[in-house]
């Protein structure tokens, strides 16, 4: 998990930033981003992708990471953003926003992924939540975050099962949007067609 942050340290950088995003396939809320700045050499027992971690699991993790971490940034971007520019310019949004808040400011990012549009030397690395540990930090930081969110808006829209699903489009949440129609957190552009197929199986 340190195979590409060790290569980087030993070019001479010393402030590699993790960079992921949580939220993209989402129907519901804001996309979150989250970027990190671990200490050089440090190994975190137990960081993986946070899709694969439990909750608990990445609750216990986040508060590892926060203590631990050199910096952390997060970037959020809402559903009337999402909806105006597309979901992929929103969530390179997230993540530049996350990575402007970096104090110390970074030498290099390793991005789950994605390009962030800031001048600092960078890599894209597919699946990289599941090979850096740096991208790794950042994805239980953004999916923690983005998951504390949900249980708020499960509050005020309890019907749609949003602290469970946490705005996916699970079965539960397609027959909730027929029965109710959709709420201003709801993404307009994402909706439509799942409205459409889920009406038509009635």
């Amino acid at each position: 998990m340190l195979h590409e942050e060790t290569g980087l340290w030993e070019k001479g950088y010393s402030r590699i930033a993790g960079v992921d995003e949580v939220g993209r396939g989402c129907l519901f809320g804001d996309v979150v981003a989250a970027a990190v700045i671990m200490p050089q050499g440090l190994i975190l027992e137990g960081v993986d992708d946070s899709k694969k971690l439990s909750e608990k699991k990445r609750e216990e993790l986040y508060d590892v990471i926060m203590k631990e971490a050199i910096a952390v940034g997060i970037g959020t971007i809402d559903v009337k953003t999402i909806d105006e520019i597309n979901i992929k310019q929103a969530s390179r949004l997230a993540m530049k926003l996350a990575v402007e808040q970096l104090d110390p400011a970074p030498d290099f990012l390793l991005v789950d992924a994605e390009q962030v549009d800031l001048d600092i030397r960078q890599m894209a690395i597919i699946h990289g939540d599941a090979t850096s540990q740096s991208i790794a930090a950042a994805s239980i930081i953004a999916k923690v975050t983005r998951d504390r969110m949900c249980r708020e808006w499960d509050k005020l829209h309890p019907e749609y099962g949003i602290a469970k699903h946490k705005g996916y489009a699970t079965r539960q949440h397609r027959e909730m949007l027929i029965e109710y129609g959709p709420t201003p957190l709801h993404r307009k552009l994402f909706i439509r067609n799942v409205m459409v197929m889920q009406q038509e199986l009635f």
